[in-house]
């Protein structure tokens, strides 16, 4: 049996958008595996000390690979805030409007705890499996 012209462009066409879909799925699963990094980057950041949006974004930047823009960062800092992990209040600024600073509760330092472990569980089976660790 012969495949005419029409059969084979629509099976090409049809692979064409299995690896755009399979493209684009892995482009969400990238994007959420960031979320997650940036999420346990930001609970870190605020160990340390409360910081407002803008100052958050600006350390991120401080990192290869953690760079962020304020659209990416601030509904993270609303999710946390939402999920307890975070505490949100506003404060004048010496210059400007008023600046909204987070910092993180006791649920975000558990948060961070439990994160931080299992990072380091991926991380170290991952570069076992890649061979971080032989060469």
């Amino acid at each position: 049996m012969t495949i005419g012209r029409g059969h084979r462009v629509r099976a090409h066409n049809a692979l064409r958008c299995t690896h755009r879909d399979q493209a684009g799925m892995m482009a969400d699963e990238a994007t959420q595996l960031r979320k997650g990094v940036l999420e346990l980057a930001i609970l870190r950041l605020l160990k340390s000390q409360e910081l407002y949006g803008a100052q958050i974004v600006a350390k991120l930047s401080e990192f290869p690979g953690l760079n962020s823009s304020a659209g990416t960062i601030y509904p993270i800092l609303t999710r946390l805030t939402k999920a307890g992990s975070l505490s949100a209040s506003w404060r004048e600024s010496p210059v400007g409007p008023p600046r909204k600073y987070y910092a993180i509760t006791a649920d975000g330092l558990a948060s961070l705890t439990s994160q931080t472990a299992a990072w380091h569980t991926l991380t170290f089976a991952l570069d076992s499996l890649l061979g971080a660790h032989h060469a």
